[in-house]
């Protein structure tokens, strides 16, 4: 009587076991079942990077790059594949393209310096006008104080023209050819915008060579030329490095109309709304308005661009 129990209770065991098991197979493709379509029966591809093909041949400034030299080759493949590969700025920088080109190109040609430049823009401020480094440079160009005032840039605490994108390129230019006549060739004059007259003579001198590809230089100078060259291989053909970008997506250039002021302004507020527009947009087309007023005691001429909106 006691071994039939056992037998009985022993059955019920394995019954409930079963009936547990069935539940959770049950749950379990319950719960796959609700995964999409694609999901059940699609492998998601997995995303591929590929390597860019250096061209056979790249100038910066007109000047040839000799690509020949395997580290030559492999400084702008570095910084190729950096630009190539850093999307969201890269994408973002052929959108601004169109918005503040036409206000540097005149500029360079006007004073004779090469096209090629206003990439350099896009290298040293991603094309801010109000860009600020941590060592204090400032604006389109990254000018630091004392060179800014050296090439008759105006700073104080109302003012302050390495925010001028005009007027901090003519100042740009000015540095360059000084380079261009110190060192006889764009390239030295952009090493030396970089790194420093003082810094590139030393090393010309030390190393008892003139060309920028065969000295050695600190890592940022060294890499500075090649950055400039792979952003302007890939601006100048973004499908080639796969980056579509269509034209109605690209930021338009903003018409302007100029305000002249010769005296003080109590209340840029107040003068913005007499304009036509807002203080917003009165600081955004003059980013070198560092206060909301203008003492301007000696009567100097300055002028504001308003935006022609409508």
């Amino acid at each position: 009587m006691m071994l039939q129990k056992f037998k009985d209770k022993r059955w019920w065991k394995i019954l409930l076991s079963i009936v547990v098991v069935a539940k959770i197979l049950f749950i379990v493709f319950a719960v796959s079942s609700l995964k999409p379509e694609n999901e059940r029966v699609e492998t998601k591809a997995v995303e591929q990077f590929t390597s860019y093909q250096l061209p056979d041949k790249a100038t910066f400034a007109g000047e040839k790059m000799p690509l020949e030299l395997f580290d030559v080759r492999e400084y702008l493949d570095r910084e190729l594949i950096s630009n190539a590969y850093f999307h969201s700025q890269t994408i973002r920088l052929i959108k601004l393209a169109p918005r503040y080109f036409p206000l540097i190109e005149p500029i360079l040609k006007k004073n004779g310096v090469p096209d090629d430049f206003k990439y350099l823009a896009m290298a040293e401020s991603a094309l801010n006008p109000r860009a600020v480094s941590p060592a204090g440079a400032v604006g389109f160009w990254q000018f630091l104080d004392v060179t800014a005032k050296e090439y008759g840039l105006e700073i104080n605490k109302e003012i302050d023209e390495r925010y001028h994108i005009e007027k901090s390129t003519e100042a740009f230019c000015r540095y360059l050819k000084d380079g261009h006549k110190k060192f006889g060739n764009w390239t030295m004059a952009a090493a030396a915008y970089n790194g420093g007259m003082a810094r590139v003579q030393r090393q010309m001198e030390r190393q008892k060579l003139t060309n920028f590809y065969d000295l050695f230089f600190a890592e940022e100078t060294r890499r500075y030329i090649y950055r400039i060259v792979a952003i302007k291989l890939v601006v100048e053909n973004p499908e080639k490095y796969n980056f579509k970008v269509p034209e109605s997506e690209k930021y338009p250039f903003i018409k302007t109309r100029n305000v002249e002021i010769t005296g003080p302004v109590a209340d840029f507020g107040a003068f913005a709304i007499k304009h036509g527009i807002n203080y917003k947009y009165l600081k955004d087309f003059n980013p070198w308005l560092r206060d909301d007023k203008l003492t301007n005691a000696s009567r100097k001429k300055y002028t504001v661009k308003i935006p022609v909106l409508n």
